[in-house]
């Protein structure tokens, strides 16, 4: 966990969102991108209504639960296209392990991607994992083979992992190769 007044770069923080799913970095991102996370939370519903996520509304930067926060799979999977525009952001969710520091050197952290796909399940290219109280266990998540590529969002997972697999598996199986 960071503590007051440590610094790390953007890049560093954005490493801690997006493979350990780490709230702080979240919080400090978004006060770093827009000074705090109010002005942060207007700049993301904006941004969802811009690429038409109409059934979601931010209250926090972090997705935890609140009122008047919430989303739905066809707009997480909006959110997830207009991610996957950015390579930096898919080569770090992609990323099984990492190690990071403060820009002082003093302390580094090892971050662990929390997607249990990556690096076990062939083509898994990442994305996000999250888990809140009310909106269970869910998972957006990418893998590509050959020129197939998969986007899965799965909200409320009982069991995650395995349903991710079955899924992925059947849209694989499924999917005709591009001509």
């Amino acid at each position: 966990a960071l503590k007051a007044g440590e610094q790390m770069t953007a890049e560093n923080l954005l490493a801690a969102t997006l493979i350990a799913s780490a709230n702080d970095a979240c919080r400090a991102l978004a006060d770093h991108l827009a000074g705090d996370q109010i002005r942060f939370v207007q700049q993301m519903n904006l941004r969802a209504r811009q690429l038409g996520m109409f059934k979601t509304h931010f209250s926090n930067a972090c997705g935890h639960d609140a009122p008047q926060h919430f989303s739905s799979a066809r707009d997480l999977a909006l959110l997830a296209h207009a991610l996957m525009q950015h390579s930096q952001a898919l080569e770090l969710s992609r990323q099984a392990e990492r190690r990071i520091a403060t820009v002082d050197g003093r302390r580094s952290f090892v971050l662990k991607n929390t997607n249990a796909l990556i690096g076990r399940y062939d083509g898994a290219q990442g994305l996000k994992t999250g888990r809140t109280a009310l909106a269970g266990n869910c998972l957006v998540a990418l893998a590509q083979r050959g020129q197939t590529k998969v986007l899965l969002v799965l909200l409320k997972g009982k069991n995650r992992w395995w349903d991710a697999v079955d899924v992925l598996d059947l849209a694989f199986a499924r999917a005709t190769p591009s001509r």
